[in-house]
């Protein structure tokens, strides 16, 4: 008879196999929604643009120019393993500013609260898991 000790350790041994390869996807799958964001802005610009100009901030052109730099940037890095540290963290530095300028829900009618209280909370979500590869690494610790 299996002791719920020995499945346990067999489930950590088995996550301890795979742990080079969970760490690659879960890289790819953060940085995914940034690479594809940042190519949609590339073809999306002039909206891109305006949607930035909309919340009120300086220099929309230059500040889209620099989202699709930081997107498809950090998010290739980050899938790539390439420096991932260093591009989680300002992948979820960034991810967290796009939250509260784009997504603050609290200053929005109630009909449209509920989908930006949605989005904002995904994009937290994001943030957290770029700041544990931020904090850990992209790698799989030997």
């Amino acid at each position: 008879m299996t002791t719920s000790t020995e499945k346990l350790n067999f489930i950590e041994a088995t996550l301890n196999t795979v742990q080079a390869p969970l760490a690659h996807v879960g890289r790819v799958l953060l940085a995914l929604m940034f690479v594809l964001a940042g190519f949609s802005k590339v073809t999306g610009f002039a909206g891109t643009a305006g949607y930035i100009a909309s919340v009120g901030l300086p220099l929309p052109e230059v500040l889209t120019v620099v989202t699709i730099v930081v997107e498809i940037g950090a998010g290739l890095a980050l899938m790539l393993g390439f420096q991932a540290r260093i591009a989680a963290l300002v992948l979820a530095g960034f991810t967290l500013a796009a939250s509260v300028i784009f997504h603050n829900y609290w200053a929005m009618p109630a009909d449209q609260a509920f989908v930006q209280q949605l989005l904002f909370m995904k994009n937290i979500s994001v943030a957290g898991g770029l700041l544990l590869v931020a904090a850990l690494g992209g790698k799989a610790r030997q």
